[in-house]
């Protein structure tokens, strides 16, 4: 299952320790090297309190400096490792996201949702042979499906850790299909959903529009709505009780949607992965 927020009696918040992952947090992919103004902007605080938590940070090797702009250090990699290490929906997943893609030969990941992105927290990863190409795959279906000679080794760029935006991705909308109406409202309420190409669904309307189609069908494809020329397919993770966990999707290339083997062989691969591993979850 996945985390919860709990509350925290004020006499139990540590204020220092918010601002100070407020800073970390402060560091993304548009903004990799920060410096105490910038920081100050993005984290909320004053310039002299942002500062200070810079230069803590730097002395716990958290992050690194020139004097004046501040980057993460390779050791905040020890949050993420110590996660991927112990957790059990990563552990559980990995045997069977690699099979897939020996398999088939596209790239596959699971994610999760945390806040306004979809956090990837495990990926594919293929080895020239695996043992693992036939008989578990082939038999979960009944029939065996053509096997890609074409193996893609990366997914686009994608890495573990990676954020994507919810309201454009397939694991995004599968998340949020499943959130109760009453979370799913809040979630929406205020949100501007961003334009990431000409595709991009952004009104609030179609998304829910949309959303109410992958409640009913119980998957979602999303093309080229994150990024052109990148599709991809999801189907919820749930666990035994029932609760979605988690979005398992893979990326397709063009040729591969057009062909139709999206939804004639791809998305019951992926459904019957989802259902054989529900127990670990």
């Amino acid at each position: 299952m996945t985390a919860q927020n709990i509350t925290v009696a004020k006499a139990d918040f540590i204020e220092g320790m918010a601002k100070g992952m407020a800073v970390l947090e402060s560091f993304d992919t548009e903004r990799q090297r920060l410096n105490a103004t910038l920081a100050a902007q993005r984290a909320g605080l004053t310039r002299a309190a942002a500062r200070r938590h810079l230069l803590t940070l730097a002395h716990l090797g958290y992050l690194e400096t020139d004097g004046s702009y501040f980057w993460l250090s390779p050791k905040v990699l020890r949050f993420s490792g110590s996660y991927l290490s112990s957790a059990r929906l990563p552990r559980a997943m990995q045997p069977a996201l690699n099979r897939l893609a020996a398999y088939t030969g596209d790239s596959f990941s699971v994610a999760v949702l945390e806040g306004d992105s979809v956090v990837i927290v495990a990926r594919s990863v293929l080895t020239a042979s695996d043992p693992s190409r036939s008989g578990w795959l082939s038999s979960s279906l009944g029939h065996p499906m053509r096997q890609s000679q074409d193996v893609r080794w990366t997914a686009h760029g994608l890495h573990l850790g990676a954020r994507l935006p919810v309201h454009a991705t397939s694991t995004g909308r599968v998340l949020l299909a499943s959130l109760p109406t009453a979370e799913l409202a809040a979630w929406l309420k205020g949100r501007l959903l961003s334009r990431l190409t000409p595709y991009t669904i952004t009104d609030h309307k179609g998304l829910r529009r949309l959303l109410s189609e992958v409640r009913r069908q119980d998957w979602c494809l999303a093309s080229e709505e994150h990024e052109l020329g990148v599709h991809a397919v999801a189907v919820p993770l749930r666990n035994m009780a029932g609760q979605t966990v988690a979005a398992l999707n893979a990326v397709v290339s063009t040729a591969r949607l057009q062909s139709g083997a999206v939804q004639a062989e791809l998305l019951p691969l992926l459904q019957n992965t989802a259902l054989e591993c529900r127990p670990a979850l």
